[in-house]
Parts: structure tokens; C-alpha cells; sequence
């Protein structure tokens, strides 16, 4: 029996499976169970930012297993002390709390809560194209139909604005509204930046309007953009940041910066049981700190840049346009984009979706320059039929 058909006969089945086994992974490079390589421009959705198989991760993860693994909130820990002033030493100024949970879709519901009770107002503004997750808060602020839909009723109070449009946003922020939730780079939307413009916009309706802005940069926090945060391109600090994937090098963390205009949150208002863990910790220090030795954010600035620059030069007509911030860049088609995310797999590159017609590149921050040119010339090459 294969490890697909082994895997097929016991899996919940909602997940959409590309068929591809993966084993092995190192820096941007990951390797089948036939041992075949493949260029990785995924990153796990945005996950390995530091690449595959970092030692100083990975012996962090060892031996906080032999020390201490689990340790509710209720206690304080080493660790988790250590992490968090780690954390918010690379947070926006203003934010100088977090709160510690598994994920990012958990990370946006603790900030919706958070926002409902520091205001007790019942109203949160998303907005169209945005994706802040499946769990069910988080599902009621992403906008895609076919998320939604099938979950109906949902929770109720949320609404969606035009992305980018200021206009249309200060007409939907009233007196009711907790909230305005924005992701800086729309990513599972397509892979549009915000405008400074826009987020700055947002900062002054919100602080006119006395609602909280909330930025989910679960995607693009940790360095992806070319800042430790993509709402520092814009000089614009939320009351509440969202984090998630590539916060733990690898392991399972989420969570949310607090600003002082935060407020209410008083003991047993929220908690998570493995939220905080030592060995969530004890991996997100050690990727903190290799995140600051590798300079990350430089490494996604320059890199992004000439990967842009490559994937402008692809010249074939079902290109629309090439766009994105750092290292998540986005080609979008004039045709559906599935064929060609087949076609690069079987090229030895491994990319992703965004939306129906839009081919993301979320690679590690440590990929080659030489990886980088491989890619360019196999996306060149599946485009072009």
C-alpha cells in the first residue's frame, strides 16, 4: 500500500490533495518519496520562512521536548517570558502585549473578541476579497462565497467594504462598529498590497469613528514583505495585529499584538490550553533569532525584488499582470490557473493558488538567487504552453 492510498483511506477527506508525497525538506528544497527535488515557492502557505530544516529550530524543539512541553497560562514559564519579550521587541512599537494561541484563524477570532469587548460595540468591517480563516469568527470576516456558504448562519454583524476604497469604508464604519479588519497584502484574495493610502486612510477613520483596526498579518508578518511587519511600509500601527505561520519556525502558534488602546481584558476573558506552550515558545525564540542572524526582512526585500523583476520578464499573452510585496507575489492570468500549477509541479516547482486565476510565489526567505532563476524560466516555460 502507497502512502497516498494509506493516507486516502483514513483522511477526512476536505482537503483538495495534489498528488505528491513529501518527505524531506532542506532550506527551499523539499524531496518526494521518490526522491525526486523540488523547488519549494509555497513555504506551507507562508509557514518556512527560515526554509526547511533549520538546526538552530530544530535543536530548540529537542530540547525544550526533554525539559517541559506543556505549561497552561495559569503558571507562568520561563520560556513563554522569554518568548513574548523576544515578540514584542520586533512588534510595532505601540504593541507591547500579546496574546498566545495555536494558529492564525485563532489569532483572528481572540482579536475579534477582543475588539467586541474592549468597545462593546457588536459590529466588525472586513473587506471584499479578504481571508482570515475557517474558523467560525474568522469565516465571518473572509469573503469568498464558497467558504461562506455552506456554514450559513454565520455570525452575525459582520460586513465586507471594498478593498482599497476609502470612500467605501468610511461610509461602513458607523457608531456600532468594533472593528475594521484589513490583511495589508490580500493574499488568498489575489495578492494585492493595500495602498498606503488606504491603510493610513483606515487609521484615521478608525480613530475618528472610535472603532479598533485590527491587521491580520498572519501571512505577511515575520519578514515576508521586506519589514518585520507589512503595515510598517506605511508607518500605520493597529490596535490589534494578527500573527500566525512562520511565527514558530514550523510548529503550531498564533498571535495577537495589543496596543493600549485595548482595553477590558480582564482574567478568564479568553484562554486557549496549549496557547503559550514552552515548545511553541521555545521554537518561536529560536526562529526569532534566526530570523534577526539571517536579517530576513533584507533577505524578502532583495530577493522579492529580483524575483519580481525575473517574473516580469515572462512575456507570453495569458499574463495579465505580476504584483505583490516582498517575497508574496502574485501572476495573474487570464485563464484559470490550476493547469499551470500542475505543469510547474511536474517541473520541480511547487507553487500556489490565489483564487481562480492568480499563481502565487510564497518561497522561503532563504531560497537561491539560482532557485530564483529555475523558477522563472520553468513558469516562462509552462506559460507558454
Amino acid at each position: 500500500m502507497t502512502y497516498q492510498s494509506l493516507e486516502q483511506q483514513h483522511t477526512a477527506g476536505v482537503y483538495p490533495k495534489r498528488d505528491l508525497t513529501l518527505v524531506r525538506g532542506k532550506d527551499a528544497t523539499l524531496w518526494d518519496d521518490q526522491g525526486r527535488e523540488y523547488i519549494d515557492c509555497a513555504s506551507n502557505q507562508g509557514v518556512s520562512t527560515l526554509g526547511h530544516g533549520n538546526e538552530a529550530v530544530a535543536r530548540a524543539i529537542y530540547e525544550q521536548a526533554l525539559t517541559l512541553l506543556n505549561c497552561s497560562e495559569i503558571f507562568y514559564n520561563d520560556r513563554r517570558a522569554q518568548f513574548l519579550d523576544a515578540l514584542c521587541a520586533v512588534l510595532p512599537a505601540p504593541l507591547q502585549r500579546a496574546f498566545l494561541c495555536n494558529s492564525g484563524a485563532e489569532a483572528v477570532e481572540a482579536a475579534i473578541k477582543f475588539a467586541r469587548l474592549s468597545t462593546g460595540r457588536p459590529n466588525i468591517v472586513a473587506t471584499v476579497r479578504g481571508f482570515h480563516g475557517r474558523t467560525l469568527g474568522a469565516l465571518s470576516a473572509t469573503y469568498e462565497p464558497k467558504y461562506r456558504e455552506p456554514f450559513q448562519p454565520l455570525v452575525p454583524g459582520f460586513s465586507h467594504a471594498p478593498y482599497n476604497k476609502l470612500d467605501a469604508l468610511a461610509e461602513a464604519v458607523t457608531d456600532q462598529t468594533a472593528a475594521v479588519l484589513i490583511e495589508p497584502v490580500q493574499g488568498e484574495g489575489g495578492v494585492h498590497p493595500a495602498t498606503i493610502e488606504y491603510l493610513r486612510g483606515a487609521r484615521e477613520i478608525c480613530d475618528a469613528r472610535g472603532a479598533l483596526l485590527i491587521l491580520d498579518e498572519v501571512q505577511t508578518g515575520f519578514g515576508r514583505t521586506g519589514k518585520w511587519f507589512a503595515c510598517e511600509h506605511s508607518d500605520v500601527t493597529p490596535d490589534l495585529l494578527a500573527m500566525g505561520k512562520a511565527i514558530g519556525g514550523g510548529v503550531p502558534m498564533g498571535a495577537v499584538g495589543i496596543r493600549d488602546t485595548v482595553r477590558n481584558l480582564a482574567p478568564g476573558a479568553h484562554g486557549s490550553t496549549f496557547g503559550g506552550n514552552p515548545l511553541a515558545c521555545a521554537a518561536g525564540l529560536a526562529s526569532l533569532a534566526e530570523m534577526k542572524r539571517l536579517d530576513i526582512p533584507r533577505l524578502a526585500a532583495e530577493k522579492g525584488a529580483y524575483f519580481m523583476e525575473r517574473l516580469e520578464e515572462v512575456n507570453v499573452p495569458i499574463v495579465r499582470e505580476v504584483r505583490g510585496l516582498g517575497l508574496l507575489i502574485g501572476i495573474e492570468l487570464k485563464t484559470k490557473v490550476a493547469p499551470y500549477l500542475r505543469a510547474l509541479q511536474a517541473e520541480g516547482v511547487i507553487a500556489l493558488p490565489a483564487g481562480l486565476n492568480v499563481l502565487r510565489f510564497l518561497p522561503p526567505a532563504v531560497i537561491t538567487h539560482q532557485q530564483i532563476d529555475i523558477v522563472a524560466e520553468k513558469t516562462a516555460k509552462v506559460l507558454a504552453g
